[in-house]
């Protein structure tokens, strides 16, 4: 059936959209249909050298993707203080919306948009690619077993990478103007992510941003952390940087279990992705060695993660348009719920390292 595949718009060229660009493709659920940009030379490089067929639209602005009837959805992957404008008018021009993250500037642009999604009807995801991986769902079930992982008690993450000085200098994560979150938001997205997603998004009850932060020149961050506090007394931490090498760990510790990984976001292989997970660790007779071991697990995909979200999201819009059904709720609640624990890591900052109350 024609209509059971999305049509998909794109609204820029930066470099992650010639990776969702890909995703499309291999989906085999969504076609690449149109691309905008505000140059519409650069729109037909990047349709050229990223497999668009040669029928798709080629635009020299936003507006004509979201103006084109054809277009079911959009995915937009424009600077963060450009997403409130493009995404609350992709939403009333009827475009299901798959969003680069961070989603917004702080959770009032993020409950703009999200609403104008609901109101409009649309679908709404943010571009958080390892959510949708089958290892994630794996992991899931290790962490929901009371016999092997038991009650979580803590949740640490840690996503780095150590950016070349002409990233320092001119990239937008280091702008105030376009991405002013800076690495708490780019980076730091994945890390609150991963904690909120061991804790089964439970939020927090306080946040405490970690000293010592570093912010460059214009005043953005590019290197912090903070402790996550539950009502029940588990905690988190994660660190976020922009300034050391290449590091993707997570760690959820159980009262039975303990989860291990060193690639959460984006994994080692594209086809298979492992955990380590320990049961009832304890110690050698005369404490000479761990019995028992922990064990690896590998999860095989014949898809990337990217693939599969937008497998996912296709699904969800084509329900939609095919079958009438409403919106999913699922993903707009867990964007905005990330949204909240980073404004409170930032608002702590700014307070002097105070702890900040979170208010859902």
């Amino acid at each position: 059936m024609a209509n059971s595949t999305i049509q998909f718009g794109i609204l820029g060229c930066a470099d992650i959209a010639r990776k969702v660009s890909r995703a499309i493709l291999l989906s085999q659920t969504a076609t690449l249909y149109a691309v905008g940009s505000r140059s519409i030379d650069k729109a037909k490089k990047f349709a050229a050298e990223n497999g668009f067929p040669a029928t798709a639209k080629v635009y020299g602005s936003y507006e004509e993707v979201l103006d084109d009837p054809n277009v079911d959805a959009v995915y937009v992957p424009l600077p963060t203080s450009l997403h409130i404008k493009w995404a609350v008018l992709a939403a009333k021009k009827k475009k299901h919306l798959l969003l680069e993250k961070p989603v917004g500037l702080n959770v009032e642009e993020v409950d703009v948009i999200l609403e104008a999604c609901e109101s409009n009807g649309v679908q709404f995801m943010d571009g958080t690619m390892w959510m949708h991986h089958p290892r994630t769902a794996k992991m899931r079930e290790f962490l929901d077993d009371p016999q092997r992982f038991g009650e979580l008690k803590s949740v640490n993450t840690c996503f780095t990478f150590a950016a070349d000085p002409n990233f320092l200098e001119n990239d937008i994560r280091v702008k105030p103007d376009l991405d002013g979150l800076g690495a708490l938001g780019d980076v730091g997205w994945y890390c609150i992510r991963g904690l909120l997603w061991a804790a089964d998004f439970e939020l927090p009850k306080s946040v405490i941003a970690l000293r010592n932060p570093v912010l460059n020149k214009a005043g953005v961050i590019i290197s912090c952390g903070a402790s996550l506090l539950w009502e029940d007394g588990k905690v988190g931490t994660f660190h976020c940087s922009f300034l050391s090498n290449l590091t993707m760990d997570l760690t959820a510790v159980g009262t039975k279990g303990t989860l291990h990984l060193h690639d959460f976001v984006i994994p080692y292989e594209e086809k298979k992705a492992s955990f380590i997970s320990a049961v009832d660790s304890g110690f050698k007779e005369l404490v000479t060695g761990w019995e028992p071991k922990p064990s690896k697990h590998t999860v095989m995909t014949e898809l990337p993660q990217e693939a599969l979200l937008v497998r996912e999201f296709t699904r969800l819009v084509g329900s939609i348009k095919n079958e009438g059904e409403k919106p999913e709720k699922k993903w707009p609640t867990l964007s905005r719920k990330t949204t909240v624990v980073l404004d409170a890591v930032k608002a702590s900052i700014e307070k002097g390292f105070e702890a900040v109350e979170i208010v859902s």
